[in-house]
């Protein structure tokens, strides 16, 4: 755990949270700011900053991570009619909480973003 990180806040319970699902690996919570119906976060609850920073002492924190989000997906309803789950690495990516997370995304339909 990270002193000054949001999510393990949230993952000690400092910081309170609307929880969808919960193992011994992984939490899955509501956005704040969601951008679609249905916007949960998938964090693991051992602090890994992202995707980048995975090396072979870490990389068991994110095993497991598809199979908690389809999971998830099913709790929300989401398996029959499809969803997204992006992970963003590093600030030009559009990560703001340095917390490696999963965005999942559903509840209506989704387009592509355009990226220049």
């Amino acid at each position: 755990m990270k002193e000054d990180c949001l999510f393990c806040k949230i993952i000690n319970k400092e910081i309170l949270a609307k929880v969808v699902l919960e193992n011994d690996k992984f939490l899955a919570f509501h956005d704040i700011a969601p951008v679609a119906p249905v916007h949960v976060l998938i964090i693991p609850k051992n602090h890994v900053s992202n995707i980048a920073h995975l090396n072979e002492n870490n990389e068991a924190y994110v095993e497991g991570i598809l199979p908690f989000a389809k999971l998830v997906a099913k709790e929300l309803g989401l398996a029959a009619d499809g969803y997204r789950l992006t992970l963003n690495t590093g600030a030009k990516a559009g990560q703001t909480v340095f917390h490696l997370h999963a965005h999942l995304l559903g509840g209506k339909e989704l387009g592509w973003p355009n990226i220049d």
